[in-house]
């Protein structure tokens, strides 16, 4: 792989620190690495392969010479820079959800669809980090047999609404500790010691965007418009990874055995029978690395044809950053 000129757009927030930790991790041939952001982020210093590096404030002239750009920011700021991204001729792999649907720009998991990356016109965008999760857990199944529906629950961390999600859960936690009342800002009610089960604004159908994009962005990766998936969105009072419920169905039926063989063979998955004792995943276990992990597989009871299990995987890292690196190493050793 050649030496790479490459930009992160949004270096100094939560998933564009862990992109710059992967590009270490996964040894990345970096030329030069150009941290941007915006105007109040310009100055800061960010740290890579220990060298300090100042954050420049993103314009349109600053992708000039650079072959990847990831990606890092929301959907309106994505917008903003797609176009200059494009002219200068680097390959844009975008986190946000701006260009997901979009049917010019392939929406890539590159264990499941990674040839479609090749297909793009300069930019890949990433999926969101449970439609991720879940399908991974799910692909080996796929490979058996087509999944005709799934009916999803996702029990979804903090961290997945940024840093005051998780400064909210602490000082939460501390004002209960100390017998105050609790401050609410970043969430519509309390999640210290409660769960809330609606994620993101309302979709037009008693659903809600986060719920619909398992099905929207499942339909694309896995190249079925009739997947049909049934997905609430639940957030938790867990700091990070996030945790899914699914139960499927299949075009035939499946055993057991052949349904833990798949996942077990699948790359980037790992089946979970006895972990310590426990025949499940948690959170904890799934944090700060890259593989999903699978466990509780059993036979749906309302289905000859259905297969439940759980899944925990680590949404900064698989379900955004380490993705998106992976799509550039991709493309960069092609």
């Amino acid at each position: 792989m050649k030496e790479l000129n490459i930009a992160v757009l949004g270096a100094t927030g939560a998933v564009g620190q862990e992109m710059l930790k992967i590009l270490e991790e996964y040894e990345i041939p970096v030329a030069k690495l150009l941290p941007l952001g915006s105007a109040r982020s310009a100055g800061k210093e960010i740290v890579f392969k220990g060298e300090k590096i100042a954050v420049q404030a993103a314009d349109d002239n600053s992708f000039e010479g650079m072959d990847f750009v990831l990606g890092a920011v929301e959907g309106d700021m994505s917008k903003r820079f797609a176009p200059a991204i494009k002219k200068s001729g680097a390959v844009y792999i975008d986190n946000s959800s701006a260009f997901r649907l979009e049917e010019d720009v392939p929406l890539v998991v590159p264990e499941i669809n990674g040839d479609d990356a090749f297909g793009n016109s300069g930019i890949i965008a990433n999926p969101n980090c449970c439609t991720i999760i879940a399908l991974m857990a799910v692909a080996g199944i796929e490979k058996l047999s087509r999944i005709e529906k799934m009916v999803v629950c996702t029990y979804q961390a903090v961290s997945g609404a940024g840093q005051a999600g998780i400064a909210e859960l602490q000082s939460q936690m501390k004002a209960i500790s100390a017998g105050e009342t609790p401050e609410v800002k970043t969430f519509a009610t309390q999640i210290a010691m409660n769960v809330i089960p609606f994620i993101d604004a309302p979709y037009g159908n008693d659903y809600t965007k986060e719920e619909m994009k398992m099905q929207n962005e499942g339909r694309r990766i896995l190249h079925d418009p009739d997947l049909k998936v049934n997905c609430t969105c639940v957030r938790v009072p867990v700091m990070r990874s996030h945790s899914i419920a699914i139960t499927l169905h299949t075009q035939k039926k499946l055993s057991i055995e052949e349904v833990e063989n798949a996942v077990a063979a699948y790359p980037g998955v790992r089946l979970i029978k006895d972990y310590e004792g426990r025949c499940y995943p948690t959170p904890l276990d799934t944090t700060d690395q890259d593989i999903v992990w699978v466990g509780r597989i059993r036979q749906d009871l309302t289905d000859d044809n259905g297969i439940t299990l759980w899944c925990c995987g680590d949404q900064i890292r698989k379900g955004a950053a380490a993705n998106a690196v992976q799509i550039l190493k991709l493309l960069a050793e092609k």
